[in-house]
């Protein structure tokens, strides 16, 4: 039992609210309560839990967030989307999750993006980057847990926009394939995994837009000691499935040359216990400061049905900062 799965135990067997923070690669994996969060200059919010109100207030609330993104090199792009084909064809690969960086031109600070920012899973990283997550990884309630995998998106304004994101055949084979992968994940640390809910159509917002984004509901029975042993049991899962790809292992060997730089915290997982269950998100629509220069991070997920015109726009229709 390392570190992180001791002080995560002491924190669950007290019943002890605290905020958990692990990295794509599990390399980084932080829990503090959420007075220690707040002295480490971390602060968060999920579904109203949390504790960034200490947060020093904006003089200023914005009605929109202009990022001046400056589109990642699609040359760039095109070698490593050939890359990702390249092993989808030879079956080392059924799907993969391919993300970059683009730099931002904006005139607004990371702070102002976060506290403007409006999304179910927040997170503010000692200003060295901030996440605003639609997506849940996973949720408890009454020893059960449940998984919530988002993959399929497509802009509202696109005419028929629902029919066309639910008839998609590429859409439908990427979600199909992470329900599955995400069935067996949780199948290593629960009984009677099964889906509740199949590819059910959500609206997020983008500025004065909405994407549709399809989900599944997953449920499984956790053991009943499963406090004793949740961060063991949380690691085993991870990478998340639906920004990682199928079969994980290998998939992720793939990303680690076809993708240009480290993904770092992007693409990991955070979360709250808030006395009683856990709630947690994707770090997705995720901003970072490097050195001065804020950067967005995004991507999709490649199949053998996908086109490269297709994918670089949606990696560019993710750059957004939802605001209501």
């Amino acid at each position: 039992m390392n570190d992180f799965e001791k002080k995560v135990r002491h924190f669950l067997k007290n019943d002890q609210p605290f905020i958990f923070i692990i990295d794509f690669q599990k390399s980084e994996q932080l829990a503090y309560s959420f007075q220690e969060a707040a002295a480490q200059d971390i602060y968060f919010n999920i579904k109203g839990n949390g504790n960034d109100r200490q947060l020093q207030p904006l003089t200023t609330t914005a009605t929109s967030i202009d990022l001046r993104p400056e589109p990642f090199n699609k040359d760039a792009y095109i070698k490593a989307f050939h890359t990702v084909q390249n092993e989808l064809k030879n079956g080392n690969s059924f799907l993969l999750n391919l993300t970059f960086s683009t730099p931002l031109h904006t005139k607004a600070s990371l702070k102002q993006i976060y506290q403007n920012a409006s999304a179910p899973y927040k997170l503010w990283f000692k200003d060295k980057f901030i996440v605003f997550s639609p997506e849940c990884y996973i949720k408890t309630k009454d020893d059960s847990i449940f998984s919530y995998p988002m993959k399929g998106t497509i802009n509202n304004d696109v005419p028929d926009a629902e029919a066309q994101l639910l008839s998609n055949k590429k859409e439908l084979y990427e979600h199909n394939t992470i329900v599955d992968l995400i069935r067996n994940d949780l199948s290593m640390i629960a009984k009677n995994v099964k889906v509740n809910k199949f590819r059910y159509v959500e609206k997020i917002k983008k500025g004065t837009q909405e994407l549709l984004q399809t989900s599944t509901e997953i449920q499984g029975n956790l053991p009943k000691d499963w406090k004793d042993n949740f961060a063991a049991l949380l690691l085993k899962t991870l990478p998340a499935g639906s920004i990682s790809g199928a079969p994980k292992k290998k998939t992720i060997e793939i990303i680690e040359y076809a993708e240009t730089t480290p993904r770092g915290f992007y693409t990991g997982v955070f979360g709250i216990f808030d006395g009683k269950d856990i709630d947690s998100a994707v770090s997705i629509r995720f901003i970072e400061n490097n050195d001065g220069q804020l950067i967005y991070r995004s991507g999709g997920g490649i199949t053998h049905l996908s086109t490269l015109e297709e994918e670089y726009q949606e990696l560019l229709e993710k750059i957004y900062v939802p605001i209501i």
